[in-house]
Order: C-alpha cells, then structure tokens, then sequence
C-alpha cells in the first residue's frame, strides 16, 4: 500500500493490487494545524477578530480557564531543565517531557506557556510558574506560527498536535520542580556561600502539590 502525502490536504490511497480493506487517511501538518486553530477560537470573545489579528499580528487574545488553562515558566527554568538553549534542542526536551503537548514561547517576556487542562488552575501550588485560569486573557500564537516570526515575539515550540491536544499538568509540575532544584544545584555549585546562608534560613516556601488529574 502507498500513501501520498500533500502538504496541503489530506488523501486516501490504495495499491492497485492491494487485498480489500480499509483505506488509509493521511493527516496533513496544515490539517492538524486548522483543526487545532478552529479549537482555540472557541476561546475567543470574538472568532472572527481573533482570526484577523493571527492572519495580521500572529497573536491573539484568548480566554483562559474556559477550554484550557496556561502554566508560565520563566525561560530560565526551563533552558535549566533541558540542558540548553537553542531552539532545537528545548522543543526535543520540551516533547519528550510533556508528551507532546502543546508549549509556545513568548521569546519578548522569556516565558513559556504550557497549555492545560482548564482544572489545573484551581489546583496549582507551585510558586515559581504560575497557572493563568479562569478571567486571566492570553495572547496566544496562530497555529501555524512554529518560528520566530516578525509579527510577533511568540511562536509554537511544541505546536498543538490537534484539538485539546494540551499538556499533563502532572508532567508539567514535575518539570518545574526539577528544573527549581536544577537551578538551586548549580547556583549553590557556583555561589556555595550564598546557598550556605540561605540554607540557614530553611526553605519557607509551600511547595506542596497535591494529585493533579486532567
């Protein structure tokens, strides 16, 4: 059996001496972009504004805690996580840790915004990413935005891989975490009097995190 694969739609095919059976649908990246666009209008105040400001500005203002909420990680947490911080190098990590779910970077502010669950944010309790939920407007990048681009400071390191294609916010918490202590690791290796000090004074900050679920 062969498969075609265009770039702009999808396609079924079938070997000419192929034995009877199902045929094959191919899911293009512009097919899953669409579908993933179309998704996250729902989450505008007004679709048709929001589509005219992805085509002219590449962001959009959307509603958070309706269809999705957004975990803000500083940059330097997550370069810390990863190892680096080329562009190439933090999308494999950033793939590999959440399951692919989705994460743009807003390069302007250096944070990360990782999406998930709307739940999430009457949930979260970590302090050094916070959780944007219900009432809180995002300006979130057109679908099809996986670059810098001029328009905007924002682009898709982890593009949606189709509608509520969002992160765990388990697996979100646990990069947080493990970036925090990456960090702390290397500044107390490179600061040891300053991490003696603040040793000290013990760690005042609640960092309990209860079960998260979808």
């Amino acid at each position: 059996m062969s498969v075609t694969n265009d770039c702009d739609k999808a396609e079924t095919a079938d070997a000419p001496d192929a034995p009877p059976g199902p045929r094959v649908l191919v899911h293009t990246r512009r097919d899953r972009e669409l579908a993933a666009a179309t998704w996250l209008l729902l989450a505008a105040p007004d679709s048709t504004t929001a589509r005219y400001e992805w085509n002219a500005y590449g962001l959009a203002l959307l509603r958070c805690g309706g269809l999705f909420s957004a975990v803000r990680i500083p940059a330097g947490l997550v370069h810390a996580a990863a190892g680096t911080e080329t562009r190439e190098g933090v999308a494999t990590f950033l793939t590999d840790a959440l399951a692919g779910g989705a994460v743009f970077h807003d390069a302007g502010g250096r944070q990360y915004y990782a999406l998930t669950p709307a739940s999430t944010a009457r949930m979260w309790r970590l302090t050094e990413a916070e959780c944007l939920g219900e009432d809180a407007f995002l300006g979130v990048p057109a679908t099809d935005l996986t670059a810098p681009d001029p328009r905007c400071t924002a682009h898709w390191v982890v593009p949606m891989a189709g509608p509520a294609a969002l992160c765990m916010p388990g697996d979100v918490a646990r990069l947080v975490l493990t970036a925090r202590d990456l960090a702390a690791t290397r500044h107390q290796a490179t600061h040891p009097a300053t991490a003696d000090r603040r040793s000290t004074r013990g760690n005042r900050t609640n960092l309990t995190l209860p079960p998260l679920r979808s």
